[in-house]
């Protein structure tokens, strides 16, 4: 049996057993093909890390050899096997940078990464999404792709500018403002951030809340309609509880998302 698998298998009995003190921290970067997140991860990496912390980057077995790999710290790779994630952490990692498929769909990936986070005994520290500002310009059915990102991301990271309007950029911006997101936007410039460090820090902006620790719960009755929690509490009848569903996870009768994302083949 694979090692992931048993990893999995063990977690569902809770016999996977990992001190605070040995979990490393992962960092999981979502983003389009071809949008420059080597780059931006060995900017990261180099400036962003203390010379005492040891760096890792996993990218996804079907992402092309690039020049850029040689600049990466222990690069090892992930493949996708029914809807699961197969990797083992790089030993005596302390920092991952976990990189996503980029011609997949990002949601079907945040759901098996979160599961596999947890087989791992591995602790989320931030979520970055690199947003490739030509492609999402020239392509505006995109906004949907990118809008899923963002709400999963702590930090999106405005790159490939070039050329790019800035009224586009511009409304890009305020779309999500006036939704009030969250998450951190910063330009990258040249393949770099202005302040790596504030980029790491493992503090969570995300809309998201899959991976918190403590969730919100969804109350509900014997007729599946929705209470609050003071019914809940009064005893009268069965009530059910459950944590709340993300709405990018949602599914309908039958399988499909309730959010269905473009393809982003199409438009590479």
């Amino acid at each position: 049996m694979a090692s992931w698998l048993l990893n999995f298998l063990c977690l569902g009995y809770g016999v996977y057993d990992m001190s605070d003190s040995e979990k490393p921290i992962v960092y999981l970067i979502l983003g389009a093909a071809r949008s420059g997140r080597r780059e931006v991860l060995a900017d990261l990496i180099d400036v962003g890390l203390d010379e005492t912390d040891h760096a890792a980057v996993v990218l996804s077995d079907t992402e092309a050899a690039h020049d850029l790999d040689a600049e990466l710290p222990n690069v090892t790779r992930w493949a996708w096997q029914e809807g699961f994630i197969a990797a083992e952490l790089p030993e005596g990692a302390s920092h991952v940078f976990f990189v996503t498929d980029g011609r997949r769909d990002p949601v079907d990936q945040i759901e098996a990464f979160k599961a596999w986070l947890a087989t791992q005994g591995a602790e989320l520290a931030r979520i970055l999404c690199v947003i490739n500002c030509q492609l999402a310009e020239k392509h505006p059915p995109l906004l949907a792709w990118y809008e899923a990102g963002v709400h999963f991301a702590d930090v999106a990271l405005l790159h490939k500018r070039d050329g790019v309007e800035n009224k586009w950029l511009s409304d890009f911006l305020a779309h999500f403002k006036k939704k009030y997101y969250p998450c951190l936007f910063e330009y990258v410039k040249a393949g770099r951030v202005h302040n790596p460090a504030l980029i790491l820090a493992p503090q969570a902006r995300r809309m998201t809340h899959v991976f918190d620790e403590e969730q919100d719960w969804i109350f509900t009755n014997a007729e599946g309609e929705e209470v609050d929690e003071e019914e809940e509490s009064e005893g009268e009848e069965e009530i059910e509880a459950a944590p709340a569903e993300d709405p990018y996870f949602a599914r309908k009768i039958g399988g499909r998302r309730v959010k269905e994302l473009p393809d982003i083949t199409k438009f590479l």
